[in-house]
């Protein structure tokens, strides 16, 4: 059963977020992977989101381009911890959907990596380490990896 949820508005994220899904493949994480928009199905995103504990999920990833309120939808739906990877745009180079992740209200809290594929790599970073609240062999794994790109 998968720990985590990605979740992407659109197929055209999905190059980017594959970087993430293969992080957490080396942190042996098991992940979902869903392409559903907040703006074409907010239905579908809202079910995804309220069964995502149900479905066994512990922490999400949501990346999101433009306006990107799939992060925070999502956050809105879900008691689970929230990850938004702002995709970078044609028009503003991702800053745009930085700033729609990062400027979450009060009480719908998302954790907001960097744009791109370092955020997309970060998401999984912080997903591991979560995760490795609960599960000591993955926070050593997680060490262990951390101090090799370190050359510790």
């Amino acid at each position: 059963m998968p720990d985590v949820g990605i979740i992407v508005g659109s197929k055209s994220d999905l190059p980017l977020i594959e970087a993430c899904a293969r992080q957490l493949e080396e942190f042996g994480i098991e992940a979902e992977l869903t392409v559903c928009s907040a703006h074409r199905n907010p239905a579908g995103v809202v079910e995804w989101a309220s069964s995502a504990r149900r479905r066994g999920l512990k922490v999400v990833i949501a990346a999101a381009g433009g306006a990107a309120h799939l992060p925070g939808v999502v956050a809105a739906w879900t008691d689970l911890p929230v990850i938004g990877v702002p995709v970078p745009t044609a028009h503003l180079g991702g800053v745009d959907s930085l700033y729609s992740i990062v400027q979450m209200p009060a009480g719908i809290p998302v954790a907001c990596m960097a744009i791109g594929e370092a955020g997309a790599h970060n998401a999984a970073w912080l997903a591991a380490r979560i995760l490795g609240l609960s599960d000591p062999e993955l926070a050593e794994r997680h060490r262990e990896r951390r101090d090799a790109l370190a050359g510790r």
